[in-house]
């Protein structure tokens, strides 16, 4: 499961191409097909060193003289630096790639999707970017379960958008029943990512709410995600405990690497050696 609001942002994005696809199109009008070639690009977008610009995601629909790039980004608050980190995303992965590319930010607030949205001046006569920004505002509130169904991408981003939106629990209950009409996993991927990116809020309570009642298939498989994911985090804490009452310093890198790993296997291993190593170096040998 995705440890971050922003990773879950982004993940929703990515987990499906068909779906992305057929979102994508129904919000904007972008020379791609739903059910053509697609693959994730390297979201690696620098050109020097020490320079380093790295996307969310990079999607490329289509091939040859057909071929598309998308970026995909997620925003949750303005950020000035992103004026002049998104042109260079565009202009990298289009020398790249040889295509033509888009930027699309989805933004969840109403106040950041305008700032967003505001053209970006380079400099150059006529050379302005204009980011394609989904949020609440042009985003449709989908409460009906056909249209959910037909196009499930973009019931995922209306929920999330959609999560102040007063009707969000009707929203939500239309979601999960859609997600039961395609193949559980790929359910189950979409509904853990919609949590996360509901963080903190009285939605995310309300998904967890019915995803706990195991009404279709794929909330099964949910539920024991959630099970794994707890035993992995207490697995997690016993490690940095036992280091800590060693004396073994723990950098932050480090300690998110033990903290962000999910294999029962590996973290028990750790627990293990957690108690008889003098450095993390060691631990992870």
């Amino acid at each position: 499961m995705p440890g971050s609001q922003h990773e879950g942002l982004v993940s929703i994005g990515t987990l499906d191409f068909g779906h992305t696809a057929k979102m994508l199109l129904s919000l904007f009008d972008l020379p791609i097909s739903e059910s053509g070639e697609a693959r994730l690009a390297s979201p690696d977008l620098s050109e020097t060193v020490p320079a380093s610009y790295h996307a969310d995601a990079a999607l490329l629909f289509g091939s040859g003289k057909r071929k598309v790039g998308v970026i995909l980004e997620t925003q949750r608050g303005e950020d000035g630096r992103k004026h002049y980190s998104w042109p260079n995303y565009i202009t990298s992965l289009r020398a790249r790639e040889r295509c033509r590319v888009y930027l699309v930010v989805i933004c969840p607030n109403s106040a950041v999707a305008e700032w967003a949205a505001k053209p970006i001046f380079i400099g150059h006569p006529e050379m302005v970017l204009i980011p394609l920004v989904i949020g609440p505002d042009n985003t449709p509130v989908i409460t009906d379960v056909a249209k959910a169904v037909d196009n499930i991408g973009l019931a995922v981003i209306s929920t999330v958008t959609h999560r102040d939106d007063p009707s969000i629990n009707l929203i939500i209950a239309t979601l999960t029943h859609a997600l039961s009409s395609i193949d559980p996993k790929l359910a189950q991927g979409y509904a853990e990512y919609v949590v996360v990116a509901l963080s903190d809020s009285p939605a995310q309570k309300e998904m967890e709410r019915l995803m706990s009642t195991k009404t279709y298939p794929y909330m099964g498989e949910y539920s024991q995600s959630l099970i794994d994911q707890g035993k992995a985090e207490g697995e997690a804490k016993a490690v940095l405990l036992v280091l800590g009452s060693r004396g073994v310093s723990v950098g932050d890198r480090d300690r998110e690497r033990i903290v962000s790993c999910t294999d029962l296997a590996i973290l028990e291993g750790w627990v293990e050696r957690a108690a008889f190593v003098t450095s993390v170096e060691e631990l992870f040998a």
